[in-house]
Parts: structure tokens; C-alpha cells; sequence
């Protein structure tokens, strides 16, 4: 089944669980979506930290009969190995891109109240917090009129990601990234054969 493209501010209009309680404001929808693809990467972030881990360290021998070959080989058919890795190295970076498009989108969005104003704020503190250094300026004056507009109007309301839609966006990531990896192979088979000119 191929992967539908993803809305970019259509995403979290229809889960319930993820839908902000106030007025249909696009810059609560757009916060809303961002956070579920930083979710999401996390999730992706972690299975490929785990096979990575199993890549470098797949096993130790305990008091077993088996060669280290065979334990090396059992491993790599039950942890997967290097090619489920690359996917979810490509899975992580489908992700992480879709949330770096959605915070792209903040000066397209027109926040329609004072909670849409401070969403764009969290979007903004939120993305410097995973890139850069949140002590200088102006990171910590943004902050600071961050928590001031949260004490005066209240926090924006945040939802649970839902099971079937964080499933939904981990499969679409991880189809993508089988098709670039098998894609990315095939090319380096081709070359060795001799199949493609290299520019």
C-alpha cells in the first residue's frame, strides 16, 4: 500500500485525542501536529539507537556451545542487522523532517488567539531547546515572555498522542525508508556492475 503524503495541517483535525479544546486557532492545530512528529522521531530515535547498540554489540558468548559465528548470526537474524538499521536511521530523519517543515510553517500560520500566539512561542522555544543553546540571546527572553503570556492566558492544551495515529505515522515513515534504502542499494549494486554512469 503506498504512503499517502502527509497534510500538513490536516493531521490532527480528525484524532480526537489530539484535537485542542479552544477554537479551531491553525496555530494550536499546527502545535498539535508538530508535537505528535517530535513524538514520533523520539520513538524512531530510540528503535535505531537499539539497533545500533545490537550492530556494535551483538551478543556475548555465555557458557554456550555454539561458535562465536553462530552466536554472531543468531543475533543478526533476531535483532535485526545493518539493513533494518539504515531503515530506521532514514525512518528517524523522515520524521524529524516532518516536524522541521511543521516549524517552518510558523510564520505562514496566523494564530487567531492569544493561545495560538503562545503555541507558536512553544514551537519556537521547543525547536531551540533540540538545536541549540537555549542561554543565549534571545532564547532566554523568549522564555521568559513565554511563561509570561502562559500565567496571564493559561497553557495551551495538550493531548495524548493516540495509539492508532502514532502507529499509523511510525508505518509511514518506516515504508518510506525501506523504499530509500532498497532505492540506495540497488544504485550501489548498479554502479558495481558497471550499470550507471557516475557524473
Amino acid at each position: 500500500m503506498a504512503a499517502k503524503k502527509p497534510n500538513v495541517l490536516a493531521a490532527s483535525r480528525n484524532d480526537p485525542e489530539l484535537r485542542p479544546a479552544a477554537p479551531r486557532d491553525p496555530a494550536l492545530l499546527l502545535v498539535s501536529d508538530w508535537q505528535m512528529a517530535r513524538y514520533v522521531s523520539m520513538l524512531l530515535c530510540r528503535v535505531q539507537q537499539r539497533l545500533e547498540s545490537r550492530l556494535v554489540n551483538p551478543g556475548i558468548q555465555v557458557l554456550a556451545a555454539d561458535s562465536p559465528t553462530q552466536v554472531q548470526e543468531r543475533a543478526a537474524r533476531t535483532q535485526g542487522g545493518p539493513r533494518e538499521y539504515a531503515v530506521a536511521r532514514e525512518a528517524e530523519v523522515f520524521a524529524m523532517t516532518e516536524a522541521l517543515k511543521f516549524q517552518d510553517s510558523i510564520p505562514d500560520v496566523a494564530a487567531t488567539s492569544l493561545l495560538g500566539a503562545i503555541a507558536k512561542l512553544e514551537m519556537i522555544v521547543g525547536a531551540d531547546r533540540d538545536i541549540g543553546d537555549p542561554t543565549d540571546f534571545p532564547w532566554p527572553h523568549i522564555a521568559s515572555v513565554l511563561r509570561d503570556l502562559k500565567a496571564i492566558a493559561g497553557d495551551f492544551p495538550v493531548g495524548r498522542p493516540s495509539r492508532e495515529r502514532t502507529r499509523s505515522d511510525v508505518a509511514r515513515h518506516w515504508e518510506s525508508a525501506v523504499k530509500l534504502v532498497a532505492a540506495l542499494k540497488e544504485e550501489d549494486a548498479a554502479e558495481c556492475r558497471g550499470d550507471v554512469v557516475v557524473l
